[in-house]
């Protein structure tokens, strides 16, 4: 088997780490694995796969000879090395969401839209967490009826705020239990015995831009520009793994056992619906695990083509480092590295 060049940029943070992992559970044929991040990092060992392998400090130089960037970095550092990446040959799997809805770049869940890959011009974009975990869940229902609106209300891990999340909700907890305060750092309120709901920055008429991001990437990746779709977005004291409130409303009424069913066949969904067993989608279970979890899913009687139902995902997994390697591995099926046109991303 042809054997590829990888990098991962932004290696030493949480979803970088989480996509060596995954490369390796996955059997991903790599040939070489370069680890870039920061000067900061540069220099360190880590152990992968039986190798030792030095981090190297990202520069444009870094890229020469890539087959494959994986991205796990913010948008400035996306921003910043797209073009060298670009022209260097490799094709940029971005995690940001600097790229997300630019028109010439490809948002991918392999689940839904795995042909769109075919499109890109040297880059395609990972969608956000929390828009990765509802559309797997929910896009098998498209075969039963077309999607009308969606209204999804969002309980996001601290891991999601990045490595410094999970830190801070562990501070916070030891020091209430001491009976010490403790400033918060990376959340604006106290997390630990509390929820927040606000993620993301005020965007548009007092929705905050991580719940337009469910919107806009929703309405791209399924290819419905006119899907209506409405967002909260809380954060809740848990480490790992994403929970969503899910309520959608189809052209045709849905039963829960037609749901049930479908959802059960449905690429990367597990069913997970006996609440009389206490039987449901846990976040404590889902963390370290690749499926999506689908439970409580009922008709919703207040509307007349309502379903209900409760998913929860790994949101560093399913929700960001996963979805990436599976889109590298969708380019590796296809064929497609290497692609020829990619002035739209190159400065001359």
């Amino acid at each position: 088997m042809k054997q590829y060049r990888v990098a991962i940029l932004g290696a030493s943070g949480a979803v970088g780490q989480e996509m060596m992992k995954i490369l390796a559970e996955r059997s991903f044929p790599v040939g070489e694995l370069h680890l870039l991040a920061s000067a900061r990092s540069a220099g360190k060992v880590v152990s992968w796969q039986g190798r030792d392998i030095v981090v190297e400090e990202a520069t444009d130089a870094a890229f020469a000879g890539m087959d494959i960037v994986l991205g796990a970095a913010e948008n400035d550092i996306a921003e910043r090395f797209a073009p060298a990446i670009v022209r260097s040959g490799a094709v940029f799997v971005d995690n940001s969401s600097a790229f997300r809805l630019d028109p010439n770049v490809p948002l991918v869940v392999p689940e839904i839209n795995p042909g769109d890959v075919k499109l890109h011009h040297g880059i395609i974009a990972n969608p956000n967490c929390s828009t990765i975990i509802t559309l797997t869940a929910i896009n098998a229902l498209r075969k039963l009826s077309p999607i009308h609106s969606m209204v999804v209300s969002t309980y996001q891990a601290v891991s999601g705020a990045g490595a410094g999340g999970p830190v801070e909700l562990q501070n916070e907890v030891d020091a209430l239990r001491d009976g010490k305060a403790y400033a918060p750092k990376v959340f604006a309120h106290q997390i630990a015995y509390n929820v927040i709901p606000q993620i993301g920055g005020e965007q548009c008429d007092g929705y905050t831009s991580e719940e337009m991001k469910l919107q806009n990437e929703g309405r791209k990746i399924l290819h419905l520009p006119d899907m209506n779709v409405a967002c909260t977005c809380v954060r809740v004291p848990v480490f790992y793994g994403h929970s969503e409130s899910v309520n959608i409303e189809t052209e045709r009424k849905l039963s829960a056992k037609e749901a049930r069913a479908i959802l059960a066949q449905a690429p990367g969904v597990q069913v997970y619906d006996n609440p009389s067993e206490k039987m449901y989608p846990l976040a404590v279970d889902a963390a370290g695990e690749d499926a999506t979890y689908v439970g409580r899913i009922r008709e919703d009687d207040t509307i007349p083509n309502g379903l209900n139902m409760w998913i929860v995902a790994d949101n560093i997994r399913k929700g960001a480092a996963l979805n990436a390697v599976q889109i590298a591995e969708e380019l590796v099926r296809r064929d497609l590295l290497g692609v020829k046109d990619r002035t739209v991303f190159i400065k001359k």
